[in-house]
Formats: C-alpha cells, structure tokens, sequence
C-alpha cells in the first residue's frame, strides 16, 4: 500500500511541475489563454463558406410533368445531387437529422393545378441548418433555378419557395462555425503544449534529471499527458463560455457528452502531441513539426468545408484525423442535441488514435530513458 502510494505521489510531484512550467510565466499565461479568445471571436465574426456539392431529397406529390421538368432542372447544374426521393412526409426527418441531404424539396399535390389556373403554387424547402452558410448557397440557388422555371412559363412567378431550416432558423454561419472551435481552437495548444514538454526537458537541460529519477516511463507519460489535457480542457471550456453567452448560440445537448467527447478527443491530441515531443530534440523541432501537421488535420477536420465535398481518397484519409470527429461531436451535441447513440461512433477512431500514439510515447520514453 505505501509502494502504491508512493508511485502516485511521484506522479503527482511530475504532473505538479508540469503545471507550474506551464502557468509561471506571465508570457505562457498570455499565450495559453489569449489566441483562443482572439480567435474564436475572429471566426464568430468573420467565417463564410463555399457550395460545391449540395446532397438533396425530395418530396414530390405531385408526380406530374410538371414537377419532372423542375427537378430536372435542378439536377442539371451539377451541384445538386438527389439522394432520395421520399414517400412521405415522415421521411423528412430522418434525412435532415442523419446528414444524407442538405436539403429536402417537398411539392405539394396540387402543383400542376395551380400552375395551370395561374396561381402561384408553393415550394417547401427544408434547409440543413447545422451547416448554414452552405443552407443558405443552395437555398439561393433554388431560388434562381425556381425564377428560371417560371421565366420560361412566361408568367410572373407562380412558384413560390417557403423556407424552413432546422438547427438553426437565420442560417447564420457562426452558428455552424463556433461550436467546431470548442474542439479546433483548443487541440491547436493541446498539441503544441505537449510537442513541447520533452523537448523542453532537453533545453533546459533538466531531461537529464529524469534519468535518475525513480520515475518509470508509464509515470513521465502520465505527468506530461494531464497537464496538456487540463488546459486542453480548461480553454475548450473559456470558448463553450464565449459562444453561449457572448454570441448566444443555445446549448441543446448534453454538456456530460459533450465534455466526455472533448476529454476522449483530447486524450487522442496529446498522444500526437507526445509523440512528437518524444523523437524532437529541440523545441524549435517539436514546434516544426507540430506547425507541419496541424494545417492537414484542420483542413481535413471538416471545420472549413464539409468531408463529403473532398476527393474520395481524402475522405478515406480523414478517419485518422481525430479533429474529423472531434468537431462532428461537438457540433452534433452543441448544435442538434444529439445522444450517446447518435454519436458513439465518433468515439471509435477517437480511442483507436489514443490506443496507438500514447504506447507509441510510451515506448520512445522507454528509448529514450534506458
């Protein structure tokens, strides 16, 4: 018992260090806290998007040539892909809430009717608001697709759009933006910080001391790991603040999921970030090296532009990108309130990404002390 207590008590004395190397210095307090404010309020301000590819279902009741020649216009561009075509109203959900489409077109029964009496006949258009800039592209390209088709009617405008967005009523983009940040803005530090805790130990010229330590490597892992994963957490905390109650974008899932995705996540960026810290032997190559990898897992996050607007080989490349599923989760949970069930497979490659890189640290620690 007192052996046990012992082994937790040199962890603790490493893990105490690493806090205090961290937060001591005026310099570190400003670093770690003052780029994620000035950033998360630089992209709730300043964020747009671009439509390249716009998945849609539709509703159509109406099943006449009508309705044929509509459609056919909109899948003629390119941009739009049809999905689905649905049966019933009560489909309209599950395509919304599972991501198959971006939005659903639903024509009424008596389309071909009011068009051939003159009336305006109107278009449902069902908008995916968790992804609101690339909502608001394709409603507009709806709209000029719809003012063609009534142009080539040779009337006024008998077609009319009524627009509904779910998750997010005024499409407004920070709304998808913001609660990717919770995950991105905070891995960005996580991974530096802890690319830099060895290579530290090596300049300042205290590694050395480690390896006389009665230390074992699973401990010096343990002490650098919670350190980063703490502050990690903390900063991913000060950007939930700055969006609930600054930009007033409503929380509407669990923050217990929320937090247990973010720790998972985190856990998965400080494996990447220790094993970098462990084959870098100064911190000018742990900052290089972290610098060359973060651009790749932000650009291929999904934080920017959707997943399945990629080529189909950097789709496949995303699933070991642990920031792909960090921000899906956290968007999913914030944005739509999602449950466990929703997201338990974002936990999968998350556990996968942590189960390889923080043995691998282990392992290079092991090296390196031996």
């Amino acid at each position: 018992m007192a052996r046990l207590i012992d082994y937790f008590a040199r962890m603790l004395s490493l893990i105490l260090k690493e806090m205090l190397a961290l937060v001591k210095d005026p310099a570190n307090r400003t670093l770690l806290f003052a780029p994620a404010i000035m950033q998360a309020l630089l992209f709730g301000y300043g964020a747009t998007y671009d439509l390249t590819y716009a998945p849609y279902a539709v509703l159509d009741q109406s099943r006449n040539a009508a309705s044929t020649e509509l459609l056919a216009r909109l899948d003629g561009p390119g941009v739009f892909e049809r999905v689905a075509t649905l049966t019933s109203s009560s489909q309209i959900a599950e395509q919304i809430d599972s991501g198959s489409a971006l939005l659903v077109i639903s024509i009424p029964s008596d389309f071909e009717t009011r068009l051939a009496a003159g009336r305006e006949a109107p278009l449902q258009l069902i908008l995916d608001g968790r992804n609101s800039s690339t909502a608001g592209l394709a409603s507009a390209y709806v709209g000029a697709i719809v003012s063609d088709y009534n142009r080539s009617l040779g009337i006024s405008a008998p077609v009319t759009i009524e627009r509904r967005s779910w998750f997010n009523p005024n499409l407004e983009s920070r709304w998808n933006m913001l609660p990717a940040l919770i995950a991105a803005l905070s891995m960005m530090q996580t991974l530096l910080l802890s690319a830099l805790s060895v290579a530290r130990e090596r300049e300042q010229g205290t590694f050395d001391q480690l390896l006389v330590t009665p230390l074992t490597p699973l401990q010096i892992l343990v002490g650098k790991a919670l350190p980063s994963m703490l502050i990690g957490i903390f900063q991913s905390t000060l950007i939930f603040l700055i969006i609930l109650f600054w930009f007033q974008i409503p929380m509407n899932g669990s923050v217990w999921l929320l937090y247990l995705g973010l720790a998972m996540f985190t856990l998965a960026s400080v494996g990447i970030g220790l094993s970098i810290s462990a084959v870098s032997l100064t911190m000018q190559q742990a900052m290089l090296y972290t610098f060359m990898i973060i651009m790749p897992l932000m650009l291929l996050s999904g934080l920017l532009t959707p997943v399945r607007n990629m080529p189909a080989i950097l789709q496949v490349v995303t699933y070991i990108n642990p920031l792909r599923f960090g921000v899906d989760l956290v968007r999913r949970v914030y944005v739509e309130g999602a449950t466990f069930s929703d997201v338990a497979f974002n936990f999968v490659p998350l556990i996968l990404v942590a189960a390889v890189t923080l043995p691998l640290a282990a392992w290079l620690f092991r090296n390196r002390l031996s």
